[in-house]
């Protein structure tokens, strides 16, 4: 009986474990088929455009940078991702594609983030906004030797908007405009405003797991980056055009290039990047840097972002003084505009940015 019952454990184990591999193998068989899928559909030509990513001394250490254009005359946009520490390397090759016919577009895993984070670890104890924001403009520089540009554009988002109005203000010959997105102007004073807001959505929803996590949670300041997190998840589930949890883990198994040690960087990144910068993002007063710009400043903003909220953002670009400046809501649109709006996002880039970054290429 026990021999039977032997032979059956044995042979239901090896079923699973033959089960097991035909997924896994399945699965690599179909990514490897959507990394084919995608790099025919964003080849880029050599003999007139760029499809780079490398690593060079920024700041003392090796950070990761990837720029990608069709036409190597096309003028410069210089990605700050958000976070602190959400990198953009991670990406599948299609991510801004269609940006890449009239711009080169420079990705830049930030000190402490994503392949960065993976090469030199993570953000040391005296990094500060500041070093930040000389990282930023070392990498333009570097850009603008290896490119030979004059001047390229700023194109901040979120965490990245404190990064980018330092670099705008502080070196003007380097950056051509600047344009922010999920704006930051005061997280210590307005996100009791944000949260008041997602709460109301959440009512508005009637959707009783969000409110009591909201509720529970407290409106902000947060003691702690989990607390922060309840917060940005709900932003994110309400956000017009965000992918499905389904979809996101789709994304990110199939058609990202991004390995294991590629995202278990990415996740290290982060969350030692977000405990890093916790109090100085809570400390943030962006109008105390000065309101004045010696170069075009624009915000593109999502008009439903339930992170950044519009009333803020409008008051402070009421505020700047520069040689142009406007302030455009992207209807239905939320926090992650860049990217779950990308199509309007190139419209207006097109429409406003392109004939200014023309002229100083």
């Amino acid at each position: 009986m026990r021999s039977k019952m032997w032979k059956l454990a044995t042979l239901t184990a090896t079923g699973f474990f033959v089960l097991a591999l035909l997924l896994v193998g399945g699965g690599l068989a179909y990514r490897a088929y959507r990394h084919g899928v995608l790099a025919k559909a964003t080849v880029i030509d050599p003999v007139h455009g760029i499809d780079d990513a490398l690593f060079t001394k920024i700041g003392g250490i090796d950070q990761w940078i990837g720029v990608r254009g069709q036409n190597r005359d096309n003028p410069v946009l210089l990605l700050l991702h958000g976070g602190p520490g959400i990198a953009l390397s991670p990406m599948p090759r299609d991510f801004l594609f269609s940006w890449t016919r009239d711009f080169t577009i420079v990705l830049w895993d930030q000190r402490g983030a994503g392949k960065t984070f993976g090469r030199s670890g993570p953000v040391a104890a005296e990094v500060t906004k500041d070093r930040m924001a000389q990282d930023g403009i070392e990498v333009a520089e570097f850009i603008r030797t290896r490119l030979g540009k004059s001047q390229i554009a700023i194109v901040a988002v979120s965490w990245g908007t404190a990064i980018g109005v330092r670099m705008a203000k502080a070196r003007p010959d380097v950056f051509s405009l600047y344009v922010g997105s999920g704006q930051s102007v005061n997280q210590g004073k307005y996100r009791r405003l944000a949260y008041s807001q997602l709460l109301a959505e959440a009512h508005r929803r009637n959707d009783r797991q969000a409110i009591e996590e909201l509720e529970a949670n407290g409106p902000p300041p947060y003691d702690s980056v989990s607390k922060a997190t309840v917060h940005t998840k709900w932003a994110n589930r309400y956000e017009p055009g965000q992918l499905s949890r389904g979809r996101l883990i789709s994304t990110v198994v199939f058609d990202s290039n991004a390995s294991l040690t590629d995202l278990r960087d990415y996740v290290r990144g982060l969350t030692s990047s977000q405990d890093h910068f916790r109090e100085a993002v809570e400390q943030e007063d962006i109008p105390s840097l000065g309101t004045s710009f010696a170069i075009p400043f624009f915000v593109f903003q999502g008009a439903l972002d339930n992170v950044t909220p519009v009333a803020p953002v409008q008051e402070y670009v009421d505020r700047v003084t520069a040689l142009q400046k406007k302030l455009i809501l992207i209807p239905n649109a939320g926090h992650n505009a860049i990217a779950t709006r990308s199509d309007e996002f190139l419209k207006l880039l097109l429409e406003h940015i392109r004939p200014l970054a023309l002229q100083s290429r």
